[in-house]
């Protein structure tokens, strides 16, 4: 078992920058794919950015250049930072965790964490 903890969101300009936190307890393994998703309410869950076990990652059209995902595996914390914020970037912002072997990733994300809002006004 692997629980997911969020910590970081908040509010802040259009333009700003946050970066969000996902510290990892239980049974963690540096092979896990970690993951970011975010959900509008009466909106489908989007997925934000991907980092795979070998630290190839994968990001959204909409966040790209702008959000950077990393990982600290020494603190089983996994980061999602977050520069020139748009108001479209407003959401519940959730960490995720799926097996995964080097690049790799299973497509169901297996652990959640409880969310954190991100709010970006103009």
């Amino acid at each position: 078992q692997v629980q997911l903890l969020e910590s970081g969101g908040g509010s802040v300009q259009a333009g700003g920058s946050l970066r969000l936190s996902c510290a990892a307890s239980g049974y963690t393994s540096s092979m896990y794919c970690m993951d970011w998703f975010r959900q509008v309410p009466e909106k489908e869950r989007e997925g934000v950015a991907s980092i795979a076990g070998d630290g190839t990652t994968t990001y959204a059209d909409s966040v790209k250049g702008r959000f950077t995902i990393s990982r600290d595996t020494a603190k089983n914390t996994l980061y999602l930072q977050m520069n020139s914020l748009k108001p479209e970037d407003t959401a519940m912002y959730y960490c995720a965790a799926r097996p995964g072997w080097g690049s790799s990733c299973v497509p169901k994300p297996r652990y959640w964490g409880q969310g954190t809002q991100v709010t970006v006004s103009s």
